[in-house]
């Protein structure tokens, strides 16, 4: 064995990092321990978004005001939209398992730029603090939503300073996380891994890392010019000085839609790694899911007008991005079919990651088919602004990336801890969620299509039935949560030793031990086939 061979063998099974305890994981450049930190930090905001987003809820259980006064629930949900979106949904996937999981799946031992990984890191916790201090600093906190609309974002008396210089920093660690991850991909797979060959999780990233690194930067100068605008008056948005407040909103949307899809790829390609290792298949159409994968990077681009139907656009920008709304729903519809097509005859096991992994096609189903109801001018008029946006966007963003998330965690814990979760547990908060997701979730639909406006503090007394089940299902699902992370905590402390690969998955991060080592192999895989030919296992195989 060669001197070189010995040395890496030797830090694949001994290596101490720089400093030891806390310090070792917040300077560690180890591509597993910054994705453990960032499942760290986002589940302790998540925890933190929902409790607010209940605390809301109860607000809305009876007509008048019930738990809080008029002002701090439009701070409650100003601040329950940054969390959740900036601090959760957006970094969400990419940054906890694509940290982990990229290098171990595409046969690399680390990403390109390790310090610039921690870095990122550092940033997002950085930005998330700033935000964060818009709630107990100076006057209120913030009122505006997490979109910042002008002109109330620049006239408002509240705290937004912030909270908009905290998403504006937050950017910067999506745009260096989307460089690594291109990086990362182009220049260190494992030989013998040519693009087709590569599998669809890194896919998904990379089509993601696309539109971070594009789309990311449009959003950080439209952040400035609103801080601009409330210190030195200049007069982009503000239509008393010459501005267009309609600007704004273009400059927003240009990079928050295909922000929806910088957290939905992410979770179609954790749907696209668990289908075909619980149906004990080949993925169906693995060519189409590429495709369409970068199909929905592209055309996610040119729709973010839907949202502006009732701005005041011209009729042929409407019809324009109606079209492209309609169009971008058919890449999305071909993963749909790919999937089910995968399941179709397969040798389904049903494990708690396939049970999240089927929820998810059922509710992005559902959100997706409501997204053409808001994508056709007339009925978008009429639903505009109203309850059924907000339910939409649920099934979407929460149904879609909650669940893919809760899908991988469960799939991957195993190799990420080195422990086994309880599935009896994991199965019942499930269970919980699932059916508390739907109560609350579903009304809301109806409660839109009868003109309950979204973000009112208040309501008339027709709506009260549908906002007391749609109130007492957050109850449940919040319930069901608390089963999930208590399980996987106590498993992550307590938990039965984990096998390498507890799934028979074939991919390249189960044939490394659980949990992986810090240069994740000791020879560089040379890959020969495509990563989901399960046609190699023998019967005994396929029947574990």
């Amino acid at each position: 064995m060669s001197s070189e061979n010995h040395s890496c063998q030797s830090n694949y099974l001994t290596f101490k990092g720089k400093y030891a305890g806390v310090w070792g994981w917040l300077f560690s450049t180890d591509h597993k321990r910054i994705g453990i930190l960032y499942l760290y930090s986002i589940l302790s905001f998540f925890i933190a978004g929902a409790f607010l987003g209940l605390l809301m809820k109860l607000e809305l259980i009876a007509p008048g005001s019930t738990i809080m006064r008029a002002q701090t629930y439009n701070g409650f949900f100003t601040l329950h939209g940054i969390t959740m979106i900036f601090l959760i949904v957006i970094p969400g996937i990419p940054a906890v398992f694509g940290n982990f999981f990229l290098p171990l799946l595409i046969g690399a031992r680390d990403v390109a730029f390790p310090r610039l990984n921690l870095l990122s890191w550092w940033i997002y916790i950085l930005g998330a603090l700033v935000a964060l201090s818009s709630q107990f600093l100076g006057s209120d906190p913030p009122d505006t939503g997490w979109t910042f609309y002008a002109p109330y974002s620049f006239r408002t008396g509240t705290n937004m300073l912030p909270a908009v210089l905290g998403a504006f920093i937050l950017g910067f660690s999506s745009i260096l996380t989307g460089l690594n991850f291109i990086v990362t991909i182009h220049r260190l797979r494992a030989p013998g891994m040519t693009w087709l060959r590569m599998p669809l999780f890194p896919w998904s990233l990379y089509g993601t890392a696309w539109i971070q690194l594009l789309a990311t930067p449009i959003i950080g100068i439209t952040l400035l010019m609103v801080v601009a605008e409330r210190t030195l008056k200049i007069g982009f948005f503000d239509p008393t000085l010459g501005g267009d407040p309609v600007l704004y909103q273009h400059l927003f949307w240009i990079y928050s839609h295909p922000a929806v899809y910088i957290m939905i790829l992410p979770a179609m390609g954790i749907i696209s790694e668990l289908l075909p290792a619980f149906a004990r298949k080949p993925i169906f159409g693995y060519k189409a899911i590429v495709v369409s994968t970068l199909l929905i990077a592209f055309i996610g681009y040119f729709v973010w007008g839907h949202h502006m139907f009732t701005a005041g656009m011209s009729g042929t920008a409407q019809f324009a991005f109606s079209f492209l709304t309609f169009l971008v729903a058919i890449p999305s519809a071909v993963k749909v079919f790919n999937w089910l097509a995968t399941l179709y005859k397969g040798s389904i096991h049903i494990q708690t990651p396939f049970l999240w992994a089927a929820s998810f096609l059922f509710v992005f189903m559902i959100g997706g088919m409501s997204g053409l109801v808001l994508g056709a001018l007339a009925t978008n008029v009429h639903l505009h602004d109203t309850a059924f946006v907000v339910a939409h966007f649920h099934f979407i963003v929460f149904g879609g990336v909650g669940y893919a998330f809760m899908a991988g965690i469960h799939y991957w814990f195993p190799k990420m801890f080195g422990r086994m979760y309880d599935s009896g547990w994991a199965n019942t908060g499930w269970g919980l969620f699932f059916s508390g997701f739907l109560t609350l979730y579903f009304p809301m639909f109806i409660l839109g299509m009868k003109g309950m406006p979204r973000r009112y503090f208040d309501y008339l007394p027709e709506f009260h039935g549908l906002n007391v089940i749609s109130s007492l299902g957050a109850m449940l699902m919040l319930f069901g949560l608390a089963i999930v992370l208590i399980n996987l905590m106590r498993a992550a402390r307590r938990g039965a030793a984990a096998p390498d690969n507890p799934w028979g998955a074939l991919t390249l991060e189960w044939t490394v031990p659980s949990p992986p080592p810090v240069a994740n192999f000791i020879d560089i895989p040379t890959i020969v086939t495509h990563p989901y030919d399960y046609s190699i296992l023998q019967p005994k195989d396929l029947s574990k």
